[in-house]
């Protein structure tokens, strides 16, 4: 496969000037779009790329996405003397403005989709590399992007229900403390039911499905009592945290199944979360939650 940025590559070298700083740009960086696995994946193939060939780069980032980052009202035209547009169609208002932004700046486009040709979305660019749309398909530059580790796969499994528990129901606040703090985690998460649905496809039908998807997670967070037996049924590492005062039937279940990392409502706080969390991903946790599965029966 040839390297789609080898072309951007030699049209920056080929300027007048030589190679100028460039800012680079994308979906990712409109307030009013939106980020994907895959344009990130793209726009760090293209920086490396461009590392490698010795050219100065910024990236803008949505404000919404990347708090901390350069903002495209941040990126002054007159600093740069290159554009990249990165990933996504070429289409829209957002387009349109990014090209009056920049007018005085030679723009590139790469690894795009390209709808209308004559569009004055594609026409505004000086180079467009695209990945459909005109000329042969290209492969994607997220197949070329370099990756790091994969994090744990966390299954999310919570509760805002049990009325039945009344006054001592700590539900909302224990669900928000998690959610604030598993959000917080480098983990890929995997929000999760119990609850049986035949007729809805986000959820599992049997036992036996949920079973495996749990199967395929690394732990799971729980404040239900079916998250906690479950889980260890499959073998799988578990943080239960119990959302009742006092404690109710998940303390009870992990008392019966003797199973440490458990939590109760009132003493959950993000130290103890961290600390489990831990526990639960070294290969004490791992083999602990294995010996419960072989001490529960054959799994599915």
């Amino acid at each position: 496969m040839t390297d789609p940025m080898d072309e951007v590559i030699a049209t920056l070298r080929d300027h007048p000037d030589g190679p100028q700083r460039l800012l680079i740009t994308g979906w990712f960086s409109f307030e009013d779009g939106e980020v994907t696995a895959g344009d990130v994946l793209a726009l760090r193939a293209a920086q490396e790329a461009l590392t490698r060939a010795g050219i100065v780069h910024d990236t803008a980032w949505s404000a919404g996405f990347r708090a901390d980052a350069l903002h495209l009202d941040a990126a002054e035209p007159d600093e740069y003397g290159h554009l990249l547009f990165v990933c996504g169609p070429l289409h829209g208002e957002q387009i349109k403005a990014l090209h009056r932004r920049y007018a005085r700046c030679r723009r590139l486009a790469v690894d795009v989709s390209v709808v209308d040709p004559d569009a004055p979305e594609v026409a505004g660019f000086d180079l467009v590399v695209a990945r459909d749309g005109v000329g042969r398909p290209r492969a994607d530059l997220s197949v070329r992007a370099p990756l790091g580790p994969p994090p744990p796969v966390v299954g999310v499994v919570l509760t805002g229900g049990q009325g039945e528990y009344g006054a001592a129901r700590r539900h909302e606040a224990v669900g928000a403390l998690l959610e604030r703090w598993v959000g917080g985690r480098d983990c890929a998460r995997v929000p999760a039911e119990t609850r049986l649905d035949s007729g809805d496809w986000r959820l599992c039908a049997t036992p036996e499905q949920f079973l495996a998807l749990v199967g395929g997670w690394d732990l799971v967070l729980t404040t239900r009592l079916h998250g906690l037996v479950l889980s260890l049924r499959a073998g799988v590492p578990v943080l239960a945290v119990d959302p009742v005062a006092g404690g109710a039937k998940v303390s009870a279940q992990a008392r019966a199944l003797r199973w440490p990392a458990t939590l109760t409502a009132d003493t959950v706080c993000e130290r103890l979360l961290d600390r489990w969390w831990a526990w639960c991903l070294s290969p004490a946790g791992r083999d602990a939650a294995r010996r419960r599965a072989r001490l529960m029966g054959p799994g599915v």
